[in-house]
C-alpha cells in the first residue's frame, strides 16, 4: 500500500493553479462559456443598477455557479469522450447530449431566476 502524501502548501498552491488554468482554458476555448460570462457580467451590472436584495444576490450567485459548473463538466465530458473514441460513436454521442442538456437546463433555470428578480424591477422602472 502506498504511503499517504504529506500535506504541502506548495502542492495546494499548485492544485489551485491547475484549477485556474482550467477556468482560463474554458474561457479561451469554449464559445458558449464566453457567452455565459458576458451574460453573467450583464446580470451583475443589472444587480447593482436595480439594487437587488441580499437574497436576490444569493439566488443570482447560485444560478451563475450552476451554469458555469455545468459548462465546465460538459466541456470535461466532451474532451474526455473525444480521447476515449475520436471517431463518432452513438453511445458517446448520447453522453455528450446528456451533458449538453445539463448546461441547457441550468441556463433555463438561470433565466427563470433572473426573470423573477429583474422583470418586476424593469416593469416598475418603465411605469415611471
Amino acid at each position: 500500500m502506498q504511503e499517504p502524501v504529506k500535506f504541502s502548501i506548495r502542492r495546494r498552491i499548485k492544485s489551485f493553479l491547475f484549477a485556474f488554468n482550467g477556468i482560463k482554458n474554458l474561457i479561451k476555448n469554449e464559445h458558449n462559456a464566453r457567452i455565459h460570462l458576458v451574460v453573467m457580467l450583464v446580470v451583475i451590472i443589472f444587480g447593482f443598477i436595480f439594487n437587488i436584495t441580499l437574497t436576490e444576490w444569493i439566488s443570482i450567485v447560485v444560478v451563475i455557479g450552476l451554469v458555469l459548473l455545468s459548462e465546465l463538466f460538459n466541456t470535461a465530458i466532451e474532451k474526455l469522450s473525444d480521447i476515449v473514441d475520436p471517431k463518432w460513436n452513438i453511445k458517446i454521442g448520447e453522453v455528450k447530449d446528456y451533458s449538453a442538456a445539463a448546461v441547457l437546463i441550468s441556463a433555463v433555470i438561470a433565466v427563470i431566476v433572473g426573470g423573477i428578480i429583474f422583470i418586476p424591477k424593469i416593469v416598475s422602472c418603465l411605469k415611471v
